[in-house]
């Protein structure tokens, strides 16, 4: 009989044990019961604990409560299953079940590929991660069981991260419940106080998986001014704005109010002390409470050319302001005994380092590198250029695209700050959608990652949505094992997840999908970098000749999947429905390829609309999977979705 034993005490310990009882179970459906106790002198059976429980050395951790470890050495009857950290230990539990043949294809039971066993395998391995920081933030459009679903997933590929932005999260699940762009949904009512209690539930989800908790970011210059952001980027009426707060806004050419009429893309004035006190005091009351809170993002307002202009604040760097504030918000965590670690941003105008300032207390503080405005055509295992970075001009600066130009901002940075720094990416927000069989994202994240090291980035955090799985989640199964062993070559990860998700047939649906990926181009859907497009003219013969050829890959390979969508494993059989919606979804964009590049604007209008009526149609069906509002947003601000007002007096609607 299996049995399982506890060496310590603890939330997450118990939890990687409930979660390895689980799974055995599964395997053996008729192995009978497997206990569970507590025993910290236990020598048979599964023993779970940390390293320090067996003895275990940790000294390749520069910090082990950080830096996970995983230790396996088992036989057929159990054996040792150890962690660096609790965290930690709850990943070597789902090593352990990888090496007896389990894989997590996607988030839910439905991605579960769970095999049927007579006996367990030894298992001897130590690893620890290539990366500290492996996690995803919140983004797009939200509902809760995705989210809880998405938590769920973290640990069991390798990650040990998790964010949610924003004290209420309110328009990320507005999105999801408004319905906003569905043509076949209507809105459902949910509340700030709801999404609040929603994300209590998430970090206490968070909690029971050791996960380390990101907090906040945006919306520290809106709130504790009376000012409504709570993760909105709605406009305003300025006359809502309170007198006694106005004082404290970025003042733009000569005067103080909102930046656009957005709230949460509003600057303060930060060389006014009492601006930087209210922030200051709103983090320590946010800290006091979010006692919870492992990282707290202290970010300024989203959005550029949005800082202050005054006579004062034109003194100094914005970043220079920032470490000011920075220094002040650390000095009134210390006074009140507030121990959370503190993270701030390289992003717009902060780009440019300080020229004076530097933080007073280097251990509070991590960096956060966001180079929102990359090309994702290029990645991060090119050398950086010290010579692109352009002069300093406050509310005047070009953001880098291009990635060594980017990377030089950072080494310019890495010379004011020699600490802990890892990246804030976006492949999974809107860039996912210019690639739609998802391969050129997957190569690309391979890349990213094995790049970092060289460029002194500690790992990463993906602002996207938690919906990033169509047609197949291989891009995100490649950033999971990726960030834990960069080791695996991407060739193994493609076998690895293809032969899970599509069994023997699976070399025929990776040469299908590069079939159809070819008849796409990344830079072209993606317009606003496109170096093939010109001020928004999609005009490209080329284009449309590739785009016609989709139809007839889908066709032939039609055959292909009516053969193949009733698997014996359940993760299989989704993962053939999704491809087979997938041939749907890959036609009206090409068909709408071919109109945009051939010059007709109202046919590519009519098959974006079709295109959009289907899947609002599918939309409960693939809403695990796929995120039909983050599709659509970006569409459209590509500039590739021909707007409807465009054609309200030459045409009824469509």
């Amino acid at each position: 009989m299996l049995q399982i034993f506890k060496l310590r005490a603890q939330p997450t310990v118990d939890f990687a044990a409930e979660e390895l009882k689980k799974y055995l179970r599964m395997m053996m459906p008729r192995c009978g019961e497997i206990p569970i106790a507590y025993d910290r002198d236990a020598r048979t059976g599964f023993q779970l604990g940390l390293m320090d429980d067996f003895g275990l050395s940790v000294s390749d951790a520069e910090n082990p409560e950080l830096d996970d470890i995983v230790y396996l050495n088992t036989d057929g009857s159990g054996g040792v299953i150890a962690g660096s950290n609790p965290g930690a230990l709850l990943i070597a539990v789902y090593r352990y079940l990888r090496f007896c043949g389990c894989r997590w294809l996607f988030p839910g039971v439905d991605g579960e590929w769970i095999p049927c066993v007579d006996a367990l395998p030894p298992v001897s391995y130590r690893k620890k991660a290539d990366y500290r920081y492996r996690g995803q933030c919140n983004e797009g459009a939200e509902f809760q069981q995705c989210m809880l679903d998405a938590i769920d997933f973290t640990p069991k590929l390798g990650m040990n991260t998790f964010m949610l932005e924003f004290d209420i999260p309110t328009q990320y699940y507005q999105k999801y419940y408004r319905h906003a762009d569905s043509r076949t949904r209507e809105p459902e009512p949910v509340t700030n106080e709801t999404i609040l209690q929603w994300k209590r539930q998430c970090e206490t989800e968070i909690r029971k998986r050791g996960l380390r908790f990101h907090d906040m970011g945006h919306g520290w210059t809106a709130e504790p001014f009376g000012l409504a952001g709570n993760g909105c980027w709605d406009a305003v009426d300025e006359s809502t704005v309170p007198e006694r707060t106005r004082q404290y806004l970025a003042e733009l050419g000569g005067k103080r109010g909102l930046f656009g009429g957005v709230p949460l893309n509003t600057n303060v004035c930060l060389s006014n002390p009492d601006a930087r006190r209210i922030i200051v005091n709103a983090v320590a009351d946010y800290a006091r409470t979010q006692n919870n809170v492992d990282f707290l993002h202290i970010w300024l307002a989203d959005g550029s050319g949005n800082h202050c202009e005054c006579e004062a604040c034109r003194k100094k760097r914005v970043s220079d302001w920032y470490l000011i504030l920075l220094n002040e918000i650390d000095a009134e965590l210390t006074r009140r005994d507030l121990r959370q670690h503190l993270v701030f941003i390289v992003y717009t105008e902060t780009f440019w380092p300080p020229i004076e300032q530097r933080l007073n207390n280097p251990d509070r503080f991590t960096m956060l590198y966001a180079p929102y405005s990359r090309r994702y055509t290029e990645s991060y295992d090119v050398e950086e250029s010290p010579d692109s970075v352009k002069p300093y001009l406050r509310n005047g600066n070009q953001s880098p695209t291009g990635m060594a130009e980017c990377l030089a901002y950072l080494h310019a940075w890495k010379q004011v700050w020699p600490g802990d720094c890892f990246c804030y990416e976006y492949h999974f927000w809107l860039h996912q959608y210019y690639d739609p069989t998802g391969l050129h994202i997957a190569e690309l994240i391979h890349r990213d990652i094995r790049g970092l090291r060289r460029h002194g980035l500690n790992g990463i955090v993906e602002d996207g949505s938690q919906r990033s799985f169509f047609p197949t989640g291989f891009a995100f199964y490649v950033y999971g094992e990726t960030l834990f062993d960069a080791q695996r070559s991407f060739e193994e990860l493609r076998e690895d997840y293809f032969s899970h998700a599509f069994g023997e047939k699976w070399r025929d649906v990776a040469e299908y999908l590069e079939a159809v990926r070819a008849c796409f181009s990344f830079r072209y859907l993606a317009g606003r970098f496109s170096d093939e497009t010109d001020g928004g003219n999609y005009l490209s013969p080329q284009r449309a000749e590739d785009a016609a050829r989709v139809r007839g890959l889908t066709e032939t390979f039609a055959d292909v999947i009516a053969a193949n969508r009733d698997q014996p494993r359940r993760a299989s059989s989704v993962a053939w429905r999704l491809l087979d919606a997938h041939r749907a979804f890959v036609r009206g964009i090409a068909e709408a390829v071919q109109k945009r590049a051939a010059g007709d604007d109202f046919g590519a209008f009519e098959a974006q609309e079709r295109l959009m009526r289907e899947f609002s149609e599918r939309e409960i069906a693939l809403e695990r999977y796929f995120d039909l509002y983050m599709f659509w947003q970006a569409y459209k601000l590509a500039g590739f979705f021909v707007k409807p007002e465009k054609f309200k007096e030459e045409h009824h609607a469509v």
